[in-house]
């Protein structure tokens, strides 16, 4: 029996990856390494956060991704300079060869109770019995599609988590829903690929962040917006570095804060693609869906009551994601219900355990315990530190492991 799993293979399941193995954690690590960065985020799209806080975290920071374009002479700036898409893809990757070279490029088919442990089964029909499984999924499986859009056939409609290849639909008018980086950034990159694209949204005007630079600011607005990796800002600057300090917070405050902080906008260098190029419906929610003549009838309505129709070959919810439970299908119904669960995301300990003891959740599935933080890869190093202390710990006290240099405390 291995001592622990790791589920995936992003930013958080490499980082954790890395620490395992700087302590001498014994782990198995399975999954796609940067899939969803490779397979699932349009080409051609920029990193809304800042250089610095674009990484993956190996414990000694001696791989970081400003290490990774000096080394292959590619343009990075701290802030101010945007990460590319493929920039970070292919960080990954190396950080994967360097850092975690035993990543199994198989999928998790199946994880269920098995004694004091678990058993993880695997697409090629291995079974590993795991002491403990920790999950670091992402946002694979939480993609979000408005019921009024589910009804429509699955190839009229789809989610912006399915796109890669934004000139997919060249030829075709595409509906692109929502007001976020996601949907901003797809309608932008659609309409440069020659796409007869439209952008809905229910808000009136849609928010870009403003450019920062530490060249650009004066001493007041460093120390009245310090910079942080969510942004500038004291509110950001608290929930970006202390997640742990955030867990200890009331339940509903949790949640509200999750669920207003940084609301849908897009990134400052997208403003110019959008604005005056791409044709935009402002202010209209979507009331219904349907088929007509093989093309989609999106019903809309505006606050005021006015109406409108808009007819699209393709619809797109570029909607966010839901972290819900039920979506992680691999995991057998007898461990889900065991679960403690608020609004479908698993409740979690201090060190990300969930109410079964040795199943761990991370990233975005962990952001209403730790914070908005958790949406984003800047989230991977607090993670991999607090997990890595509590397992060492854990498994020290079990005697089942021995540290081979001494466990470093996660900085409070």
């Amino acid at each position: 029996m291995i001592e622990s799993v790791i589920v995936g293979a992003g930013p958080y399941g490499l980082s954790i990856a890395a620490h395992f193995s700087r302590l001498g954690l014994p782990y198995r690590i399975f999954g796609r390494t940067m899939d969803s960065w490779l397979n699932h985020m349009p080409k051609g799209m920029l990193l809304k956060s800042d250089g610095f806080a674009s990484t993956i975290y190996d414990p000694d920071g001696k791989f970081t991704l400003k290490h990774f374009c000096a080394e292959r002479g590619l343009n990075y700036e701290d802030m101010g300079r945007p990460v590319e898409l493929e920039t970070f893809s292919q960080f990954g990757l190396a950080f994967r060869d360097r850092m975690v070279p035993n990543v199994e490029e198989k999928m998790v088919t199946g994880i269920e109770a098995h004694g004091d442990g678990f058993k993880v089964t695997l697409n090629d029909g291995e079974m590993v019995l795991a002491k403990r499984v920790i999950l670091a999924i992402g946002v694979t499986h939480f993609a979000y599609t408005p019921a009024r859009l589910q009804q429509l056939p699955a190839d009229l409609v789809s989610h912006s988590f399915q796109h890669a290849d934004p000139a997919k639909f060249r030829g075709c008018s595409v509906a692109v829903i929502g007001a976020g980086s996601s949907a901003i950034d797809l309608a932008a990159l659609m309409h440069e690929a020659g796409v007869d694209v439209t952008l809905i949204a229910r808000d009136k005007e849609l928010k870009f962040h403003s450019k920062t630079t530490k060249a650009t600011r004066s001493l007041w607005e460093q120390l009245r917006y310090p910079v942080s990796g969510l942004g500038p800002g004291l509110s950001s600057r608290f929930y970006a570095n202390f997640p742990n300090v955030f867990h200890y917070f009331p339940g509903s405050q949790r949640l509200k804060t999750v669920r207003t902080f940084l609301g849908p906008a897009g990134a400052w260098f997208v403003k110019d693609k959008v604005i005056g190029k791409v044709p935009l419906v402002l202010g209209y929610s979507v009331t219904s869906a349907e088929v007509t003549n093989n093309r989609v009838r999106l019903q809309l309505r505006a606050q005021d009551g006015a109406e409108k129709a808009i007819y699209a070959d393709h619809v797109v919810a570029a909607t966010g994601y839901h972290p819900d439970l039920n979506r992680v299908t691999f995991l057998s119904p007898e461990l889900r219900t065991k679960i403690k669960t608020v609004q479908d995301a698993p409740i979690l300990s201090r060190s990300f355990e969930t109410s079964v003891p040795g199943l761990y959740f991370t990233g975005l599935a962990a952001a209403n315990s730790f914070g908005p933080v958790m949406r984003f890869a800047y989230g991977a190093g607090f993670t991999a530190q607090r997990l890595t202390a509590e397992i060492a710990k854990s498994a020290a006290r079990n005697q089942s492991w021995s540290a081979v240099p001494a466990v470093q405390a996660v900085k409070e």
